[in-house]
């Protein structure tokens, strides 16, 4: 039983942690590249050249939103830019919504994203954007938690020549990333 799922990719890292899992259950993901968050520039080409060659490694359906939506995004997230928190609820809403909107116009039964896997990231927060999205586009949210194969899955993702960033991806959080250093 092959269920088709859209998967949102935030990277090859975390599609190595979070497809393995899914394909074991049934699920035929194809995943969305959508990610107008990553800066800069460099980052933004560095992920998303890793998670096309992590679809072909895997030999996974991809499609590519290549809109670098620096400007957008900035715009977007201008009044709580200091406000980490309101910051990522925006980033992790703005992508789901892409991926349910897309869900739902393609014909896609449920959806998800490879955030789920990345132990960085606030899950509860995804998980409840994720099902309000699904009941607002009449498509399943689905919810795994992959985060305790996270290191495993780095080191895989390492073995296969992967990308691996070193902050979360908007220029806000590289910036408190090397402030920290």
């Amino acid at each position: 039983m092959n269920i088709k799922i859209l998967l949102h990719i935030c990277c090859g890292p975390c599609g190595v942690a979070f497809c393995g899992g899914i394909v074991k259950e049934g699920f035929a993901p194809t995943l969305l590249w959508h990610n107008p968050n990553i800066h800069p520039f460099v980052e933004y080409k560095n992920r998303r050249d890793a998670a096309k060659n992590f679809a072909d490694l895997r030999e996974l359906p991809i499609e590519v939103d290549d809109n670098y939506g620096l400007r957008d995004f900035v715009y977007d997230v201008s009044e709580v830019m200091d406000d980490r928190q309101n910051r990522c609820a925006y980033c992790y809403r703005s992508r789901l919504e892409y991926a349910a909107k897309h869900a739902a116009k393609y014909g896609y039964v449920a959806f998800s994203t490879t955030l789920l896997a990345s132990p960085y990231q606030d899950f509860e927060a995804i998980c409840n954007f994720g099902y309000k999205l699904a009941k607002k586009y009449k498509c399943e949210f689905i919810v795994r938690d992959f985060r305790e194969d996270f290191r495993a899955a780095m080191n895989e993702a390492r073995e296969m020549g992967l990308y691996m960033q070193k902050y979360c991806g908007c220029v806000f959080s590289e910036e408190e990333r090397y402030r920290k250093l």
